[in-house]
């Protein structure tokens, strides 16, 4: 995990993975969960809500 999101450009990296210790499918989860993060702009539009409203 934490060489996955190196490459992705994220600095300090704290994670602890449960289960398997199979590289290939540790890389592939994180790989999935990074596909499946959503934006700001799109938890307001699914809120129906201003983006600005969810700063303050």
């Amino acid at each position: 995990m934490r060489t996955v999101l190196e490459l992705a450009g994220v600095k300090n990296v704290l994670a602890k993975q449960l289960g398997s210790s199979n590289p290939l499918n540790n890389a592939r989860a994180t790989l999935d969960a990074l596909g499946n993060l959503r934006t700001l702009g799109d938890v307001a539009s699914e809120r129906g809500i201003p983006l600005e409203q969810l700063y303050g």
